[in-house]
């Protein structure tokens, strides 16, 4: 797969972007399944299972194993349809089948092609995600929404031409295919994007013709289309985005109206629309990820320490990064079983990923773990599916 590079290699003047485009489909399905999906019924409105009601039919469905699941979805329309749905999770939530796995997007060691690795719980290899439809790109936006991956905007790089993207795109786990959703209303790239109670919100970045942007948009899945919500105080790029107590934080990145780094922290209230702010953030970060209802962040200027913002009282503490088992100055964040582990980039003689759980006794937080994606980390989520 070539669907996603680092934005140095866009601007790379002595590359051949021949080499990084490809082709566009709106939907992909695994090799498998292409063929059963090519035969599902026109069926949406008969029962999901004949002779029982629908809630024991959609029971006795979610009770398939997960290795099961795309194929299923391809015996009809009902069932794919169902297999689709926010309910479809939660009726599995509640016979205790979720399963905890992470999403390691990593790029070859020639920075030409990247892939979607599954992980599982033990941090073995269990699947390689089918190519994502698109252009390659750089500078995009990843959040989980309801157990699906969705990859958002970013720049790509058309025929010669280097422009903002509004594409989004979906992975369905259950059903092993990509597609593609709405579009955002701005086009952007290097922008801050989260969930927080169901939706999905981008902020700022770069827009067409590098311009910096405030807006601000909402996805909603249950209505399938994004909306400009109020702006943000000041553009802002480079940023990212989290949620808390059902409010977004954007912070990080650069502004128009800073000299350097931000250190502004923007809080918007979906139920007043309203945005205001703090200035106690952090600068540069270079790796975040929210773990118990704190988020976890490393700044660039000094990357053997974590930085830990409490929402609850807007306070932060800082924790040293041991050199055990990791010399490595640079790490990308990942999270499992309630644990934060931090990868390196750059694989060393005798690398092993740190591990810290903010739940062990003083002086035992930090080991080491076995777990580690089998080429360069660039990004890495967690979905409970």
């Amino acid at each position: 797969m070539s669907g996603f590079t680092s934005k140095k290699r866009f601007l790379d003047t002595s590359m051949s972007f021949s080499t990084l485009i490809t082709h566009e489909n709106h939907q992909v399905y695994s090799n498998g399944n292409r063929l059963l999906a090519s035969r599902v019924a026109n069926d949406i409105d008969s029962s999901i299972l004949p002779g029982l009601p629908d809630d024991v039919a959609k029971y006795c469905l979610a009770l398939v194993p997960r290795r099961y699941l795309p194929a299923m979805g391809a015996v009809c329309k009902k069932w794919r349809s169902f297999l689709k749905t926010k309910e479809f999770i939660t009726v599995r939530k509640l016979a205790g089948l979720l399963e905890e796995w992470l999403f390691v997007l990593t790029m070859d060691s020639e920075g030409k092609e990247s892939h979607w690795v599954v992980l599982d719980c033990l941090g073995l290899k269990r699947q390689l995600l089918p190519p994502m439809p698109g252009f390659t790109k750089a500078g995009f936006g990843v959040v989980v929404l309801n157990g699906k991956l969705l990859v958002m905007a970013g720049y790509s790089v058309i025929d010669g031409t280097g422009t903002a993207s509004a594409d989004v795109y979906e992975y369905d786990c259950y059903l092993n295919s990509w597609s593609k959703l709405s579009a955002m209303n701005v086009a952007r790239y290097d922008f801050a994007c989260a969930e927080v109670n169901g939706k999905v919100y981008a902020a700022g970045g770069y827009g067409t013709g590098r311009d910096s942007l405030s807006s601000v948009e909402m996805y909603d899945p249950e209505t399938g289309s994004w909306t400009l919500i109020e702006s943000l105080r000041r553009p802002r790029w480079g940023c990212f985005a989290c949620g808390f107590d059902g409010k977004l934080y954007v912070m990080g990145g650069r502004s128009t109206f800073t000299i350097g780094n931000s250190r502004f922290v923007e809080v918007y209230d979906p139920e007043k629309h309203t945005w205001c702010e703090m200035k106690n953030g952090r600068v540069m970060v270079t790796a975040h990820a929210v773990l118990r209802k704190k988020l976890f962040c490393m700044e660039w200027k000094n990357q053997r320490k974590l930085s830990i913002f409490n929402p609850e009282d807007n306070s932060w503490k800082t924790v040293a990064v041991p050199l055990t088992g990791n010399s490595n100055i640079d790490f990308r964040f990942g999270i499992l079983d309630g644990k934060l582990l931090l990868f390196s980039p750059e694989e060393e003689p005798g690398y092993r990923t740190l591990l810290y759980d903010p739940n062990a006794s003083p002086g035992s937080e930090w080991c080491t773990s076995e777990i580690k994606p089998s080429a360069r980390c660039l990004c890495c989520v967690t979905i409970k599916a």
